[in-house]
């Protein structure tokens, strides 16, 4: 959600930038704009509604006028998406440039204080009244430098934030802050980057800060990075960390779409999100996050799971891992709803916080509330260095590499992998599991990147000459049972995120309880079927949609002649333990709403009102 590119150094400003926020698209936006300073050390601004490539049409002239300067894609949040709501904003005096990611909750008080002032807005953002603020206090006290005028005014917004800003009278200095939304500091030689992550800078430097909470950084060639507190102005020594991201893993590499990348990624993925954990020739899972703290687990009241969207899905599978084999009682809850309706969260409790980046703001503001009540906080995300990764008491990485489609997919199945190993490593140690049990569920585990390989291969042309039947579609249901109902709900919001096509998911025993009044010869219905689980209650509820002239289209295992028989389409494959089938399952239910967005003419990778990393409530 929204995308911050910076840079000081020898290079050329405007082609850094604008390929940085190309790199950034991923994160949803509906507006784009650049700031450069250029050699008489004067401000050259241009910005715009729409994509990047609608700012490159009107700021080409631009090329090669400056070696510092900083641009934003922005995804609205006070006013609507147009030119005047664009980013950079510009003080009133226009000397003072500012990008900003997040939202700045007192920003009507402060706004109403400045224009009693004689400051004047021209857009409705929160953004400008925060650059006009610095200005007032650079105005206040004459001797107040530019860091310290923006130290100062971030001391009085509330909300999350990250910054960016540059003055004219300070030519060369790049002021960043953060608050609740990342930023990271690439460092270079004799160049500085900043951006929301490390994809627009990873071919120059290995070398990163990640901003922490609540601090700033004052950037130029001359005096390096100096990292305050902005609380009190305590300087900061910073821990620089190298880079593991690769310019390989954040291009297409031939593939029409990030999101067809990313599903065919999958064996590898799951694969490298085992290694190292899963060693079945020994029989054990090691995970360091588990291990140092297994009677936090085995002796909590409760686990709690925290998280949204698609990684919810994965928490309500992970509800049935852990209660299956672990036998803890588990709760599933939506971040978002969580903090306001005053839970009740003890010292024995457990809190999972599920995130594929590592930043949202809902599951963050519940750890922080579950984390005052003394519940020990367990995260499980993609993002290295994230700030879920950092307020957690541990945690694990999912390992499955950038995901830069705004449908999530490979860290689906990921966070799924992650759960089951969790679920299993504790049904082991309390012995709920017995060996024998545990020995035969880690072994098909260890076989399902193989057989996700096989489900790319065998379904892969059958589901996207399957898709082109369903391209004016106006509804669709998702049914499953057991741990295939929240694989149904996953396949269901996949499809609505990117071809904007209505669908809702459903445990399929429910069907008679509402949905069933919707099915008739145009109301297609996806059925997740494995032979494993509740297949004959299955078969039933399949009878019943025919009854009612529904179009099936069935996800069965391989060989099946019952469901088969019934439905309109079959996606065969391979059969696998029943609580590993929604990891097997999702993979054509993945490929279906892809190809239909496709064929629908769809931003894809980029669906329209997503962001990929939601920083704000």
């Amino acid at each position: 959600m929204c995308g911050i590119v910076g840079y000081t150094g020898f290079q050329d400003a405007y082609t850094i930038v604008i390929n940085g926020l190309r790199r950034l698209e991923y994160r949803g936006y509906d507006s784009a704009g650049i700031v450069l300073e250029n050699k008489n050390a004067n401000f050259s601004t241009a910005k715009t509604k729409g994509k990047v490539d609608d700012l490159v049409a009107i700021s080409e002239n631009l090329k090669g006028t400056a070696s510092v300067g900083m641009g934003h894609t922005r995804w609205a949040t006070h006013g609507v998406p147009s030119d005047r709501n664009s980013h950079p904003h510009i003080s009133n005096n226009g000397k003072i440039a500012l990008v900003h990611n997040g939202i700045i909750e007192n920003y009507d008080t402060i706004k109403k204080m400045l224009t009693e002032k004689g400051y004047t807005f021209k857009s409705e953002t929160d953004t400008e009244v925060l650059v006009n603020l610095i200005q007032y206090f650079m105005e206040l006290d004459a001797n107040l430098d530019f860091p310290e005028a923006v130290r100062f005014a971030l001391n009085e917004v509330y909300g999350a934030y990250a910054i960016t800003v540059m003055h004219e009278d300070f030519p060369g200095v790049l002021v960043v802050g953060r608050l609740g939304s990342p930023l990271a500091i690439g460092l270079g030689n004799k160049e500085y980057f900043i951006a929301s992550d490390a994809s627009p800078f990873v071919e120059f430097t290995k070398e990163a800060i990640y901003l922490e909470e609540g601090h700033m950084a004052t950037i130029s060639l001359e005096n390096g990075v100096d990292i305050r507190s902005i609380v009190d102005n305590s300087k900061i020594i910073p821990a620089i960390q190298e880079l593991k991201l690769s310019l390989e893993q954040i291009e297409k590499g031939g593939y029409e779409h990030f999101m067809l990348k990313e599903i065919f990624e999958q064996p590898k993925s799951i694969h490298d999100t085992m290694r190292g954990r899963l060693i079945v020739e020994e029989g054990i899972i090691k995970m360091a996050g588990i291990w140092d703290h297994l009677e936090k687990f085995t002796n909590a009241n409760r686990i709690i799971i925290i998280a949204c969207g698609t990684s919810w899905h994965a928490g309500l599978i992970g509800e049935y891992l852990i209660e299956e084999f672990a036998r803890i009682n588990v709760e599933v809850e939506y971040a978002s709803e969580f903090r306001y309706r005053n839970p009740i969260i003890g010292n024995k409790d457990v809190v999972i916080a599920i995130s594929q980046s590592g930043e949202t703001a809902d599951t963050m503001a519940a750890l922080k509330l579950a984390k005052e009540k003394g519940a020990f906080i367990y995260g499980i995300c993609n993002v290295v260095d994230s700030s879920i990764a950092r307020i957690t008491d541990a945690g694990s990485y999912t390992h499955a590499g950038p995901e830069i489609g705004v449908a999530s997919t490979k860290a689906f199945t990921a966070q799924l992998t992650i759960l089951s190993l969790i679920a299993l490593k504790l049904g082991k140690h309390n012995g709920s599991l017995s060996n024998g049990e545990f020995m035969k569920l880690i072994t098909e585990l260890d076989h399902l990147p193989k057989k996700i390989e096989e489900v790319l291969k065998s379904t892969h042309d059958l589901v996207k000459n399957i898709a082109k039947d369903f391209v004016n579609a106006q509804n669709f249901l998702y049914l499953g049972r057991g741990y295939n109902y929240p694989a149904a709900l996953e396949g269901a919001l996949k499809l609505k995120e990117i071809s904007y096509i209505h669908a809702e998911g459903y445990p399929a025993a429910e069907m008679k309880h509402g949905p069933i009044a919707l099915i008739d010869e145009n109301m297609p219905i996806v059925i997740i079927a494995p032979k494993k689980g509740h297949y004959d209650k299955i078969v039933s509820n399949v009878q019943e949609i025919k009854a009612r002239k529904g179009k099936v289209l069935a996800v069965v295992n391989t060989g099946d002649t019952q469901v088969s028989e019934m439905a309109d389409y079959v996606i065969e494959i391979p059969e696998t333990s029943e609580c590993f089938s929604p990891i097997v399952a999702s993979v054509p239910l993945q490929l279906l709403a892809y190809y239909i967005a496709v064929y629908r003419g769809a931003n894809v990778d980029q669906p329209r009102n997503l962001a990929k990393s939601v920083t704000v409530e």
